[in-house]
């Protein structure tokens, strides 16, 4: 039996192509294309930041002017960003372009800048729970573990402080190159292949689609070939009637889907930038779903045809089967070009709003269900939550318990099942605490107005090293700070992070360091305010001054010694103090 294909389809097709390309190529190649907007050499900085001949005076205008100096390869330019104060002074001309170049490769490999995200005050993000002096800008999974890009405030020749990328940063650059770098492509390849660029994309990365797409290619002809060999077996040996040629229909868009595949796979060995990855992505991944309609549109040809013949005495089940056909392949279609559309970023309900007539009808009975649909499929694409996640979704906090094509249902803290449309769900912001690496701790204590300063700096230093000391405890950002005046108290505050994701253990943690923390109040000889008035009609004991004296002599002989642990301890005693605590306590039922 000789099956044919109808012209329809192949217009159908074709059609969808075009409108997915013609739709979807401007917009995604000019998101490699697009140069952040930065100031000039000579631009004037913003008003939040001092004069500076390159714009360093906010992190934000840093980041911006670097990107753009990348962009425009002026790595000389470049390294005026970077902080080569570890560099000897007759090193840097020569090592600061090429330490500029590759952290731009390795920014760009890595991680999706947005500059306008970034502060854009001359004192940085006072709220990110780093140093005033310090501002992370970006983090880079490398194969170890995170690596995290700062900027550091420091002063100009001149003095003037400006923000550059911190010291530490610049000393790990050559060893993320090695990583995300081109590795030995450099030794063989000439410098314009490197230099040279289109749309974000090197030469050599051009020329490596070409040879990509026919390695692929090759790769899909030989996959295609034996899928053909075992579906004739197949089907020689099945029920349905269909002859060997059948199988054969199906080898042009297996083939293409193949090679869709095959080249999707091989190129992270081009190693793209973020941007250009995430076109190449999306414009594989429209082409895939072209690709599967495509074959799919065969399969419902092939599979009319058998049926045809099966109910071919059946005259009302044979005048039933070109309509069904059609509004399928027709269904199949549009189904394909709105996942298509979505999978590119595009409102596809906008774009069902301006259909006209029919397709405000449409809109109108079936947006909400679309808008359902697509929520419930970005829920499982992009999965913010999955079964089983702790979650807040707006005032609502519960365990996700199911994702469903129409709705996901929740069950909250109050053990009530909770049904949230996906269109709405997906729209949320969701903060999701089944993901979080470690959990904060933040408290404030008030201290008696009668301690003295000395007293006070004995307790800080003691808590900082309780925080070091304990091994469930992370070291940065381990923070102890004298904070303020409080109507009644000397208020102190303390930040840490637990290194834990259950709750459970983290109450358990955060009990065994407050009554930690009253040990070492108690043993200053200070003690805790309270938020009351207190008449004294009689004589009383007042504060310990045996134990006052004790804490004012250690701290007389950490600065005689230069062991001071303020305003910032030193590295060698943390490094030796560091997970010496003994945790559980001793004498828990744990220890």
């Amino acid at each position: 039996m000789t099956v044919s294909i109808l012209p329809a389809r192949r217009w159908i097709l074709g059609c969808m192509t075009l409108i997915v390309t013609a739709a979807a190529a401007p917009s995604l190649l000019a998101q490699v294309a697009e140069t952040p907007q930065g100031p000039s050499p000579l631009a004037t900085p913003t008003s939040a930041g001092p004069v500076d001949d390159y714009g360093r005076g906010t992190p934000r205008s840093t980041v911006r002017g670097f990107l753009q100096a990348c962009h425009a390869q002026d790595y000389v330019r470049a390294s005026f960003y970077l902080d080569l104060r570890r560099i000897r002074a007759s090193e840097r001309p020569e090592a600061g372009p090429v330490l500029a170049r590759q952290l731009c490769l390795v920014l760009d490999r890595t991680v999706w800048l947005e500059p306008e995200q970034m502060s854009d005050s001359s004192e940085g993000d006072r709220e990110d729970g780093l140093p005033p002096r310090r501002e992370s800008i970006a983090v880079i999974p490398t194969a170890e573990k995170p690596t995290r890009v700062f900027l550091e405030r420091g002063p100009r020749e001149d003095g003037v402080l400006i923000w550059r990328v911190a010291p530490d940063t610049v000393a790990r650059i050559p060893t993320l190159y090695q990583e995300f770098g081109y590795g030995p492509l450099e030794d063989y390849l000439p410098k314009p292949f490197f230099e040279v660029q289109f749309l974000g994309v090197r030469l050599w990365q051009w020329i490596g689609f070409i040879v990509l797409g026919l390695v692929a290619w090759l790769l899909a002809w030989g996959l295609t070939r034996l899928s053909v060999r075992v579906g004739r077996v197949i089907v020689s040996q099945s029920w349905v009637p269909l002859s060997e040629e059948a199988v054969i229909v199906m080898r042009a868009p297996l083939h293409l889907l193949f090679t869709l595949a095959i080249f999707r796979s091989e190129v992270p060995l081009l190693v793209l930038s973020v941007r250009s990855a995430h076109v190449v992505s999306s414009l594989t991944s429209a082409a895939m779903i072209l690709a599967t309609a495509w074959l799919l549109m065969r399969a419902v040809d092939l599979a009319a045809r058998a049926i045809e013949q099966r109910a071919a005495n059946r005259q009302a089940a044979a005048s039933l089967l070109p309509l069904g056909r059609r509004v399928t392949k027709v269904f199949l279609a549009t189904l394909t070009l709105l996942v298509a559309l979505q999978n590119l970023g595009f409102n596809v309900t906008s774009l069902l709003a301006g259909l006209g007539i029919g397709g405000l009808a449409v809109a109108l009975a079936g947006q909400k269900t679309l808008e359902h649909l697509f929520g419930g499929i970005a829920l499982v694409a992009d999965q913010p939550v999955r079964v089983g996640e702790f979650c807040r979704f707006g005032d609502k906090l519960g365990v996700v318990e199911d994702i469903g094509l129409r709705s996901t249902r929740v069950r909250t803290l109050d053990r009530t099942l909770l049904s949230v449309p996906n269109g709405e769900f997906a729209s949320m912001q969701i903060e999701n605490f089944s993901r979080r690496d470690r959990i904060r701790l933040t408290a404030t204590i008030g201290l008696r107005y009668e301690t003295t300063p000395d007293q006070l700096r004995y307790l800080l230093i003691e808590i900082k090293k309780l925080l070091i000391a304990h091994p469930k405890v992370s070291p940065e950002p381990a923070r102890v700070r004298f904070v303020g005046f409080g109507a009644y108290s000397l208020d102190v505050e303390i930040l840490a992070y637990i290194e834990t994701t259950e709750h459970d253990e983290f109450l358990a943690i955060r009990e065994d360091l407050f009554l930690r923390i009253m040990d070492i109040v108690a043993e200053s000889g200070t003690g805790f305010a309270f938020p009351s008035q207190t008449v004294y009609c009689g004589s009383d004991s007042g504060l310990d001054a045996g134990r006052r004296a004790q804490a004012e002599a250690q701290v007389r002989a950490w600065r005689e010694q230069r062991r001071l642990w303020l305003p910032y301890p030193p590295e060698e005693e943390v490094a030796a103090l560091r997970g010496t605590l003994a945790y559980p306590p001793p004498g828990s039922a744990l220890s």
